[in-house]
């Protein structure tokens, strides 16, 4: 009887790594399945239709490519480390390098900064983004917004307005830190 129970394992075994190889050496067919298609909802495409003649994208022929492993395909198109204008990224950075950074991202044109406490009214604290706005250097290439809180005690923060003029003035600082920049880099060539 023990030996009976042996050998359907044994048989079972030789079974399963039968089929086991069997759908290793690709004895099986790709499926051809069918599918809706989005375009004509009542035409019907199958997958090897869909292999012969891909959809276009929203991110194009070339597809997402985002460490550049596409290859020979990108080497040709120029771009560098950030997507913003460069004199108006390292001016945005210096004019307002006295209050500490909460975020900066390069690809995104995006500066903010933490709230900060001038040490001469310590019962105010200012907060600033700084959003740059294309790779061109031009007098509306650079946004900035200004937050201003007062406290009433401790932790006990509420906003205040602030002047117009205070934002402008910023931008317009940025700017003409950015034309030293640029000018500086000019002569340096």
């Amino acid at each position: 009887m023990a030996v009976m129970y042996s050998c359907r394992a044994i048989i079972k075994a030789l079974s399963g790594l039968a089929l086991l190889l069997a759908a290793g050496c690709g004895l099986e067919t790709e499926a051809d399945y069918p599918n809706q298609d989005r375009d004509n909802p009542g035409n019907i495409i199958y997958d090897s239709e869909l292999k012969e003649n891909p959809r276009e994208t929203v991110f194009g022929d070339g597809g997402l490519d985002l460490f550049n492993l596409g290859g020979s395909k990108k080497k040709n198109q120029s771009g560098s480390g950030i997507a913003v204008n460069s004199y108006l990224w390292r001016a945005s950075l210096d004019t307002i390098a006295f209050m500490p950074l909460s975020s900066a991202d390069p690809f995104g044109g995006v500066i903010i900064t933490d709230w900060y406490s001038p040490p001469e009214t310590p019962a105010e604290r200012y907060k600033m983004s700084v959003y740059i706005l294309g790779r061109q250097l031009r007098a509306d290439g650079v946004k900035v917004a200004v937050f201003r809180q007062e406290t009433k005690g401790r932790n006990d923060w509420h906003s205040k307005s602030i002047s117009k003029d205070t934002a402008t003035n910023l931008e317009n600082k940025i700017l003409s830190r950015a034309r030293q920049l640029r000018l500086a880099s000019e002569q340096s060539r």
